[in-house]
């Protein structure tokens, strides 16, 4: 049985396939998508996938991920595939890559950290301690960082 199209193509824009299921909405806050504006956003959640299981896909119409929103994709999907949508044709594909040390993409959430003091300015940097599970420290205080908070913490 052949599986139905669940969204239509786009002209030009960003598709992020293999979410984790469920994952997508995180995706949408922390790309700071405005879903009220008139750019249409595609989100299919919990689709079936031979490589991962189930998966969410989203697609954003007339938006290119930048560098910067890679590296902040890559807490919540580390094994994403990003394609840029050219004229209704793939023109790139990207690849989501946790780096060891995350600097300037989000700030702790500990509020006596070093970096909340306004007298020493400091980049914010936060070490990846493990993958999978995810594991992110403050490089300055230690403090665990919870995925939640560092989504309400990206910069």
């Amino acid at each position: 049985m052949s599986e139905m199209r669940r969204v239509t193509a786009i002209k030009n824009g960003t598709v992020v396939d293999h979410i984790p299921s469920g994952n997508a909405l995180m995706v949408i806050r922390m790309l700071r998508i405005d879903v009220s504006r008139s750019t249409p956003v595609s989100l299919v959640m919990n689709v079936p996938s031979d490589k991962v299981g189930r998966k969410d896909v989203l697609k954003i119409e007339d938006r290119e991920l930048s560098q910067e929103e890679l590296d902040r994709l890559a807490l919540i999907a580390p094994a994403a595939s990003i394609a840029i949508i050219r004229n209704h044709a793939v023109a790139e594909k990207l690849v989501v890559d946790l780096p060891s040390d995350l600097i300037n993409i989000a700030s702790c959430s500990f509020s006596n950290c070093i970096t909340k003091n306004d007298r020493e300015p400091l980049p914010q940097r936060l070490r990846v301690i493990s993958q999978d599970p995810l594991e992110v420290r403050c490089y300055y205080c230690g403090k665990g960082q919870e995925i939640s908070e560092l989504i309400d913490n990206i910069l």
